[in-house]
């Protein structure tokens, strides 16, 4: 009885002191600024990123990441309410009006479904043999993220009500890799950030998948996100953009075009099949 009792007024402590990861209710402040993306979009790669371009006196390693751009997922409310302010903060949350700025991170849904098969399976979720063709229509359910809704709601989510307005800048994965300057640079006036071209290139040096497979060689069996995953497998895997043409089947490429082309077409990424793709998000607004 007595430990039951200790332990109830443990938790009324802990929520009442907000120490508790309470995920879509920590404390918000006006000045914060989110990194938001659906899983496995590159937003890993965006902290390092916004990281790297914030901070000019140290550079970002999986060491240091979550106290300069930390997973509101992995500390506790008490820990985040006392960091150094405006903050950085990864979410994967869909559309919260509280959140004033934000940095949307967005990728072709057809390399996020391998990403995320990859990532199932470095956290033990999904076995080696488990054919891709049989995870796709459960990741396009959502049922890998349920309580995130899938990518085209996701993604609708953010896009309907916020694309357009200040303060709400979309990163696309794919101009990160093919053109990063002018990507980063938009981000950088966003933040208020006078960034000179060396500012920005030094950023994207911190940045590259290169250093970060090899940070992560040396430090992704003490980060907070990898740590109790398989180390036999890469977090940071190719960072590449259009690899689902030689991985996916034709019919799972068809079934991801089937639920999201209207979406996809309207972010800029090419169907390779007849879909609906004429509406955009226009009709999402309505």
């Amino acid at each position: 009885m007595l430990n039951r009792a200790l332990k109830h007024f443990s938790r009324v402590s802990d929520v009442l002191f907000r120490r508790l990861r309470i995920e879509r209710d920590i404390t918000i402040f006006p000045d914060d600024v989110f990194l938001t993306s659906y899983p496995r979009s590159g937003n890993t790669w965006t902290r390092f990123l916004v990281g790297n371009l914030v901070h000019t006196e140290e550079e970002v390693t999986f060491l240091n990441v979550e106290r300069l751009v930390p997973d509101m997922y992995k500390h506790s409310d008490h820990y985040l309410r006392n960091l150094p302010r405006p903050r950085f903060l990864k979410s994967h949350e869909v559309f919260d009006p509280r959140y004033r700025r934000v940095i949307y991170i967005v990728r072709d849904p057809r390399d996020v479904a391998i990403s995320q098969y990859h990532w199932e399976m470095k956290q033990k979720s999904v076995n080696d043999g488990y054919p891709i063709e049989d995870f796709i229509p459960r990741w396009i359910e959502g049922i890998y993220w349920a309580r995130l809704a899938n990518w085209g709601d996701h993604v609708t989510s953010w896009l309907s009500t916020r694309e357009g307005r200040d303060r709400f800048v979309i990163v696309r994965y794919e101009n990160l890799i093919g053109n990063p300057l002018p990507e980063l640079a938009n981000v950088a006036k966003m933040l208020g950030i006078q960034a000179s071209n060396e500012r920005l290139t030094r950023a994207l040096e911190l940045s590259s998948a290169d250093r970060m497979r090899q940070l992560e060689s040396k430090q992704g069996n003490k980060w907070v996100q990898t740590r109790y995953t398989r180390q036999d497998k890469a977090f940071v895997r190719k960072a590449e953009s259009g690899g689902w043409k030689q991985i996916l089947t034709a019919q799972s490429v068809r079934q991801i075009e089937a639920a999201w082309g209207r979406i996809m077409s309207h972010l800029g990424y090419t169907l390779s099949s007849d879909v609906p793709s004429d509406a955009g998000l226009t009709s999402l607004r309505k």
